[in-house]
């Protein structure tokens, strides 16, 4: 159980899975009012940077899941970084599958909400975990403006059909649906998506020099031949991204 190896190479550098950044994360945890001893469950928490700094500059304690075992790793070193190790866990299993044993304050899913199969289920399997009055956070894509019909446009943003992803306002739209408040959200901008998605063509890059032979290579190569085109041209300008702060009405 783990995720491809074409995924860890690609992300190598990378501290944050998302595009987000470390500020990004310290704003979403002083506007949601992180208190010392709030518990977070942090399901798909990638290497461990939101939880483990907010531990570090809020004393929340919790847990993180990751179906990676390299995310895992990385995690538990970022918890020793940050001198958080007695105050967070890192565990590596299937999160579409874990519900906290103590209900939490804080129950999130940031960019990973194809665990419950899209963004209505993930926020049922959160809303297991939380306590009555808790916040979920989810990190979701959006389209930025009318969503695209084209093959090359919806192939190069990640989307089988226009309507993979909602607009910004029928996904806020879509969380009243579901019976919750918006209380508190922090948006991806251009820069942080670049930081995400450029750095990843230096890693590929970077291991395309150095293991020529692999037999990843040809599949590597052709994507870092098509990549940063097609994210300038399509991503980059119609694809948003943010982290929800949700309270059950």
């Amino acid at each position: 159980m783990d995720l491809p190896r074409s995924y860890t190479i690609r992300e190598s550098s990378h501290r944050i899975c998302d595009p987000f950044t470390a500020e990004k994360f310290a704003i979403l945890g002083a506007a949601i009012r992180l208190r010392p001893g709030m518990t977070v469950l942090d399901l798909c928490c990638g290497k461990g940077e939101m939880l483990s700094s907010w531990a570090r500059d809020h004393q929340v304690t919790g847990v993180g899941i990751d179906i990676s075992t390299v995310s895992i790793a990385a995690a538990i070193e970022r918890a020793a970084e940050f001198g958080v190790s007695d105050n967070v866990e890192y565990l590596h299993g299937d999160a579409s599958h874990h519900v906290s044993a103590e209900p939490v304050d804080v129950a999130a899913c940031i960019g990973a909400s194809w665990i419950g199969d899209g963004i209505t289920g993930t926020i049922a399997l959160l809303e297991r975990s939380l306590r009555p009055g808790g916040t979920i956070l989810v990190g979701e894509p959006f389209w930025r403006g009318e969503p695209p019909t084209g093959a090359e446009a919806l192939q190069a943003c990640h989307a089988e059909t226009p309507d993979f992803y909602r607009t910004l306002p029928a996904l806020v739209e879509h969380f009243g649906e579901l019976g919750y408040d918006l209380v508190e959200m922090v948006l991806a901008d251009e820069d942080s998506w670049d930081r995400y998605r450029a750095a990843s063509w230096l890693n590929l890059r970077t291991w395309l020099d150095e293991n020529p032979h692999d037999e990843l290579a040809p599949e590597l190569r052709a994507e870092l031949d098509t990549a940063p085109l097609e994210y300038v041209r399509y991503s980059r300008p119609l694809l948003g991204w943010g982290v929800f702060a949700l309270m059950k009405r």
